[in-house]
């Protein structure tokens, strides 16, 4: 709901702050003084383009400020908000400001936006009623939440179509994708092949590199192993030229010791020592031995390990680096090979489940179609009765469900309204009409209809309503803007006093001269202000008693219908 309206060097408006109310908010003023331009500067709140034109006389810039209430039917705007970053709870404050220069800039709730994005949410926040390139309803989205939001069995029917929809689109893009695969599958094939060939054929096995590199650094320093084992060996056990080796001269100690034991003990500790040494190198002896034996000094069985070394190095480099990655990666080979040779078996699946599903689409956009057609028979009879008592008599509405070939997220049938004002003239898409006064009337009969069902958190504004009618169609046209105003928020610029009586709120619009220059002025009406006003839009300047008795029977009336407006809106609640 917009609470507040602030303007700065608009045009005529120098600096103007307007506070609405919840319910009917009535626009009052002599032609000219400036109530359209206020509707503009709303406007440029909702993302029209503005004109450096507009910006006040003598003055660098111009600024609009918007401050709107938001609740629980907000939902889908803080949305859009959020996907933003902009912060939202209860309030929504858009300020625009445009320099003569050009340049200009938009803050929602603080944080910068695009223009685009201010259109964007612009939906959200106010419908205004009576400029064609502002009218929700000339949109297709806003025609068909219309049709569909008031009939529960409707909705039934679209939310099943829905699902078989998402269904059937998944399966005709895996086909698709399936499809745009085996265009290259030839060439794809044969490389899986090839690779899975050269891994399997090699047959690696996890760890075996790390055997072969330990392998072969033995291989390559075999000579000096071998030197060293043979020496190792003589020192142990072999007596030369160079003298007596480690074992001898073990087994010498050991007799000494043997010696000196059959007459005194005392060593006993140190000869079990010695032959527990002894015994260990012998074994070590043995071991080094046996070591010396088994190098394998063949430059050939080197060659092998290096060249079976090089097989593993090149499968690591080309899958993965590892043997456990090349392991990995042969397995998805074959699992995609798998899933080739499967390929003709899935598409025929695939095509059995896709000719299922589109039976059953077909089935449910024909019911579709079917329920919308039903729906919208009786909702422009409703419309066209209304608009008949709004003034337009020889009026025709209808809005018109044509099937279509082309399955949508929506179903697979066209929708349109068509509207003609006058007898012998061809009905027209809404779109095609010129007037915005018809427009307008337009919206506020289907509005009269859907009120108490529209749970939108949009303001709504009319503007040029009014124009061309009076006697009991103004009475009427008054009645449905402000039985409308029960449930929405509604803004009004009028020039006649049946609808200015309705008012919950009346703002009086008047221009003065201001040192050299003319500045427009917004005043809330009190009571007795609001009578004197009703009696001069009823009988001019002159205002006299009998007027303002008039004017006061008129609000009295104004009352009594919207108690009963009230009393019929509590009654719907229970």
């Amino acid at each position: 709901m917009l609470q507040s309206l602030r303007v700065w060097n608009f045009a005529l408006l120098e600096e103007v702050a307007v506070e609405f109310g919840a319910g009917l908010n009535i626009l009052t003023g002599e032609t000219g003084a400036g109530k359209s331009i206020l509707i503009d500067a709303l406007g440029a709140i909702l993302g029209q383009r503005i004109s450096a034109d507009a910006i006040r006389s003598g003055c660098d810039a111009l600024r609009v400020e918007a401050v709107f209430s938001l609740d629980e039917s907000d939902a889908e705007l803080c949305a859009l908000l959020a996907e933003q970053e902009i912060e939202c709870e209860d309030e929504l404050i858009i300020l625009r400001k445009v320099a003569r220069t050009g340049k200009g800039s938009i803050l929602v709730n603080g944080c910068h936006v695009t223009l685009t994005f201010l259109k964007k949410i612009a939906p959200y926040l106010v419908d205004i009623h009576g400029q064609n390139e502002n009218l929700a309803l000339l949109h297709e989205d806003a025609q068909r939440n219309l049709l569909e939001g008031g009939d529960s069995n409707l909705r039934a029917h679209l939310t099943a179509y829905a699902a078989v929809y998402a269904d059937w689109k998944e399966k005709t893009r895996l086909r698709e994708e399936r499809a745009e695969e085996i265009d290259d599958i030839g060439e794809r094939l044969d490389l899986l092949r090839w690779q899975e060939k050269e891994i399997a054929e090699a047959e690696p096995v996890e760890g075996e590199d790390e055997e072969l590199e330990a392998e072969i650094r033995r291989l390559s320093h075999s000579e000096r192993l071998v030197e060293n084992a043979a020496e190792a060996v003589n020192l142990l056990s072999e007596d030369g030229e160079e003298g007596i080796a480690v074992l001898s001269a073990l087994a010498h100690v050991t007799h000494a010791l043997d010696e000196i034991a059959r007459y005194d003990d005392g060593l006993t500790n140190a000869q079990t020592m010695i032959e527990e040494a002894y015994i260990s190198l012998q074994e070590a002896s043995y071991e080094v031995r046996d070591y010396l034996d088994s190098i394998d000094v063949d430059p050939s069985r080197l060659d092998q390990m290096q060249m079976r070394m090089d097989v593993l190095d090149r499968l690591k480099k080309k899958y993965g680096g590892s043997i456990p990655a090349v392991l990995e990666r042969l397995s998805c080979i074959r699992r995609e090979l798998e899933s080739i040779d499967n390929y003709d078996v899935d598409m025929e699946q695939l095509d059995k489940e896709i000719a299922v599903l589109h039976d059953q689409l077909k089935t449910c956009a024909a019911e579709l179609t079917a329920r919308r057609q039903e729906v919208g028979a009786v909702l422009s009879t409703d419309i066209a009765r209304e608009l008949q008592g709004l003034g337009m008599a020889k009026a025709r509405f209808r809005i018109v469900v044509t099937p279509e070939e082309k399955y949508t997220s929506r179903g697979a049938d066209s929708l349109a309204m068509l509207f003609s004002a006058n007898v012998g003239e061809e009905e027209k898409p809404l779109e095609k009409i010129a007037s915005g006064g018809e427009l307008a009337r337009i919206a506020l009969a289907i509005k009269s209809i859907v009120a108490a069902r529209d749970t939108g958190g949009t303001s709504m504004v009319f503007d040029e309503i009014d124009t061309g009618i009076g006697g009991r169609t103004a009475q009427m046209v008054a009645e449905r803007i402000a039985f409308v105003a029960h449930y929405k928020q509604v803004l009004c610029i009028t020039h006649l006093p049946q609808i200015a009586c309705m008012a919950d709120e009346h703002l009086y619009i008047a221009k003065s001269v201001k040192g050299d220059t003319t500045v427009t002025q917004v005043t809330a009406l009190s009571d007795e202000e609001r009578v004197r006003e009703i009696a001069r839009m009823a009988s001019g300047d002159d205002v006299t008693e009998a007027a303002l008795a008039n004017a006061r029977e008129m609000l009295a009336g104004a009352g009594k219908k919207k108690a009963a407006f009230q009393k019929k809106k509590k009654a719907a609640k229970k």
